[in-house]
């Protein structure tokens, strides 16, 4: 498995090709499908990515093993490493992909001396929540922040400090 960073349109276009079955089928049924189109279309949308790379700090990675199979989204903060996005292709799930990109991203803190990984995630998305949990993550609080479009992302707050 490679994780490769995300630095050509070529990049962003394969994360954008790749979000949208995964949000659709793990999303819908969570946030209803008209939110997934209004995410998928504006936080990521290749011109969002494009913005977040080039002017907020972040970095993308695609996790590839012949194909992409899914895609990392990662901000380098004052005290922490911000995991904003991290998706798996359901036919990849289940095989320890979740594990090693963890331990991918453990690494690229570590490289920043960072401690510490945040992240957020729907209050809803049980089975994210308890794989975050049998990685270490603890919930911290909720959090609730309009995302535009009259939506909002209704959250918990997780951390792994190591």
């Amino acid at each position: 498995m490679v994780f490769r960073e995300v630095v050509t349109d070529k990049d962003i276009d394969e994360v954008v090709k790749i979000a949208r079955p995964i949000w659709l089928e793990h999303y819908s049924p969570i946030i209803g499908a008209e939110q997934v189109e209004y995410m998928l279309e504006n936080l990521h949308s290749k011109k969002n990515i494009k913005e977040e790379i080039a002017e907020k700090g972040y970095l993308y990675f695609l996790i590839e093993e012949a194909e992409a199979i899914g895609y990392i989204g990662l901000q380098i903060r004052e005290e922490e490493l911000f995991l904003s996005k991290i998706y798996v292709a359901s036919a990849a799930r289940g095989q320890g992909v979740g594990r090693l990109a963890m331990d991918y991203i453990k690494s690229l803190a570590r490289e920043c001396d960072l401690r510490k990984v945040s992240l957020t995630v729907n209050r809803n998305n049980a089975n994210s929540i308890a794989a975050y949990r049998k990685l270490g993550f603890a919930k911290i609080s909720d959090v609730c922040f309009d995302i535009g479009g009259g939506y909002v992302m209704d959250d918990y707050l997780m951390e792994l400090e190591f």
